[in-house]
């Protein structure tokens, strides 16, 4: 969940709460910018903490000062909320949880969009429309908190300053201490690896450490794109220090692994990238390179021992001939 936002699709913090049996809300927000992690809260320790380099060295801004106000200020507001959502559902006892994503995303014109939308026990339930300052219902559930909050135009009339104002100005601010880290791709690491189980044989195409998220990674075979029922889905996962990783596998007849490419393409790179399986030396080759090497090494023993016996036997030549000699 987000509570506040941004984007091009940059947006901060993600807000949950949760209502265990014991009638305690817990409440943490997380604020993101693309899809990169800066700042977290939670009720407990009503601390807001950077999460990422560029923000470390800001905690004293004005900005992040706003930002943290606006944060212990959704921690109350969201818990009220979700106990006016829970009354209206006749819950009482058992554990619910009340998600709320907020935030403001920049278009390429520099035009901005709010969004404002509460999820109930995993499910769409509200949406804030800020021209109408009015709630749609996901739900038929919904409609009783929809109809209360509807009653409270100066609370509407807050949210749209926030997603129409607050938002887009946290946004730039962020945008511009993050800069270089935004627009500057990180092209990927690209690898294809052989595994081999049972009687199936599986190719796996893996992009390491790239950014943003957004890449394309396809099988082809004969260097032709091949049907994508064929191939299975791909895979995107963060590594935790703002880069992705992502893959794609293919099942292939054994001994035909050479006819299958993997084409990705990525903001990182200049043109579409193409990696195949290379298999390591086969063990017959490295036991005919160790015993070349022994080979070798057995030639050269035998002819420094040649050279040293010649020498031996050089001597005792000498040796014997100063032995034999005559004395006048």
């Amino acid at each position: 969940m987000q509570v506040c936002g941004a984007s091009t699709s940059h947006s901060p913090p993600i807000a949950h709460g949760e209502k265990q049996d014991l009638g305690l809300s817990l409440f943490e927000a997380l604020g993101y910018v693309d899809d990169q992690l800066f700042v977290f809260y939670d009720h407990e320790s009503r601390r807001v903490e950077p999460r990422t380099p560029w923000v470390s060295g800001r905690t004293s801004s004005q900005m992040w000062l706003q930002l943290s106000q606006s944060l212990k200020g959704w921690d109350h507001m969201f818990t009220v909320d979700f106990w006016t959502i829970m009354e209206n559902h006749n819950h009482s006892k058992e554990s619910h949880t009340l998600q709320v994503i907020l935030g403001c995303k920049m278009q390429e014109d520099n035009s901005t969009e709010g969004f404002w939308k509460y999820g109930y026990d995993g499910q769409d339930h509200l949406e804030f429309c800020p021209d109408t300052l009015d709630w749609r219902a996901a739900e038929p559930r919904a409609w009783p908190t929809k109809l209360e909050w509807e009653r409270h135009k100066i609370r509407a009339r807050q949210n749209r300053a926030y997603l129409e104002r607050d938002c887009p100005v946290q946004l730039q601010q962020l945008l511009e201490l993050g800069r270089g880290v935004f627009d500057r791709p990180v092209p990927p690491l690209v690898k294809v690896t052989h595994h081999v189980t049972s009687s199936v044989t599986t190719l796996r195409c893996r992009a390491l450490n790239y950014y943003p998220q957004n890449i394309t990674m396809k099988w082809l075979k004969d260097r032709q794109p091949m049907d994508a029922k064929e191939v299975e889905p791909k895979d995107v996962l963060p590594n935790g220090d703002g880069t992705y990783q992502g893959w794609i596998t293919l099942t292939v007849p054994p001994g035909e692994e050479q006819r299958y490419t993997c084409q990705v393409e990525h903001p990182g790179l200049d043109q579409p990238l193409l990696a195949f399986w290379e298999p390591s030396p086969s063990r017959t080759l490295v036991i005919g390179v160790i015993s070349v090497i022994a080979v070798f090494v057995i030639i050269l023993f035998i002819g420094i021992l040649f050279i040293i016996l010649r020498k031996r036997q050089t001597s005792r030549g000498v040796m014997g001939h100063y032995v034999l000699a005559e004395r006048e």
